[in-house]
């Protein structure tokens, strides 16, 4: 069950899955709910999944929403606008950011195994 960051858990697990390889998903959006509602408005995103990485460092910021930045060798991956988090029963770190009105405008998960389609 998703439930508000808790910074310094939320850091501790993303430690967990440094410096190995794992599978990342990645996802933002403004909203496939913001065209059909206002045609002005300009509907963008952005989506990766199973993208294997391995990172040296797992960053939560502590400001709110949080960041969540993963450094890489050569850069970094990461999620502006984090609200919540859980690891679930397949032992995969899953974090969102969730609007005023419960929606997701980004996502980034980490996994040991890849991610189902």
């Amino acid at each position: 069950m998703m439930e508000p960051v808790k910074t310094e858990h939320l850091q501790q697990l993303l430690q967990s899955f440094s410096k190995k390889d794992v599978y990342i998903h990645l996802e933002t959006t403004n909203g496939a709910y913001a065209s059909h509602k206002d045609e002005k408005v300009f509907n963008a995103g952005a989506f990766i999944r199973n993208a294997v990485i391995q990172y040296e460092l797992g960053k939560v910021t502590p400001d709110f929403p949080h960041r969540v930045g993963l450094k890489l060798p050569n850069g970094w991956v990461y999620a502006q606008g984090i609200t919540h988090y859980e690891m679930d029963e397949h032992g995969r770190l899953l974090m969102a950011g969730l609007d005023h009105d419960g929606k997701l405008a980004v996502a980034l998960q980490i996994s040991d195994t890849p991610f189902s389609y």
